[in-house]
């Protein structure tokens, strides 16, 4: 089923999924809402634009959208799912585990857009129970760019936990920078996102969930790593998530070709690989 909506006010929608967050009871055999919510007539604010790629250390004024902000288009729609009665995870606490995206043709600032989002599955995870959340944007009926996210909810699981998966045995990638994370990151990248989750936000609210301080968003981090990369019009992205970047921080940049990493030490943060579906 296809329901069309206007562009939900993301603060009321904080409010009302913190509140329904301790009654939900999370596992992977949970109902939850079939229904793609779709958003017509997106346009792109300018402004909001260039604050994006500012936080994200992309440069501003080009003629395509970073791959990654489709994802900030639907994240209204997104909440509006997961804040409902229906979503049966809790909104607070959730943490994005990792994220597939398919750029078909490049966004550019001027266009006019329809965007979808739609909860595609629950997944068992180690630690809990993971929901893969898909948003599409067309032009037309026309695919330009899909994305598929997962986003965990921990808790305890009555099976035995599954071991973590093996390292892929590759060395580290070469190191090329490193940044120095203030601990304001966290703030910043919501105030242009509108994802306010607490733990992102300050330490007291981060420990509230388990992290001793608030922790970068991940979609921040695979930004900040892509302003890096080469542009491309069609690209394929895969990033996971593997550890928390704790705020204020260091991280190493590292890159080799396509692949990029995130590394803190020997702590490895995110792992992903961009590539090109056609020259």
């Amino acid at each position: 089923m296809t329901v069309r909506t206007g562009s939900p006010a993301l603060t009321p929608l904080l409010a009302r999924g913190a509140l329904l967050s301790p009654f939900k009871r999370p596992r992977p055999d949970a109902p939850f809402p079939r229904a793609r919510l779709v958003l017509p007539g997106v346009r792109i604010d300018a402004d909001r634009l260039a604050a994006y790629e500012r936080v994200c250390g992309f440069p501003t004024g080009i003629h395509a959208l970073p791959v990654t902000y489709p994802h900030v288009l639907g994240f209204p729609l997104a909440m509006r799912i997961m804040a409902s009665r229906a979503f049966p995870l809790p909104l607070l606490g959730l943490v994005h585990t990792s994220v597939e995206i398919t750029q078909h043709e490049p966004l550019t600032p001027d266009g006019e857009y329809v965007i979808g989002v739609r909860v595609r599955e629950l997944v068992p995870h180690r630690r809990g129970t993971e929901a893969v959340v898909v948003t599409e944007a067309h032009r037309g009926k026309r695919l330009l760019w899909e994305s598929a996210g997962t986003y965990l909810a921990r808790h305890r699981t009555s099976a035995a936990p599954a071991e973590a998966p093996p390292p892929s045995g590759q060395p580290p990638l070469p190191a090329l920078a490193e940044w120095r994370l203030a601990d304001d990151v966290g703030r910043r990248y919501a105030a242009v996102s509108g994802d306010g989750n607490p733990i992102h936000l300050h330490p007291l609210t981060a420990r509230m969930f388990g992290f001793p301080r608030a922790i970068a968003h991940g979609m921040w981090t695979v930004a900040r790593c892509l302003a890096e990369q080469p542009a491309g019009s069609a690209v394929h992205l895969r990033a996971a998530f593997r550890a928390p970047v704790l705020l204020p921080g260091t991280v190493t940049y590292a890159a080799d070709g396509g692949r990029f990493e995130l590394r803190g030490g020997d702590r490895l943060h995110l792992s992903g690989e961009i590539r090109r579906l056609r020259e």
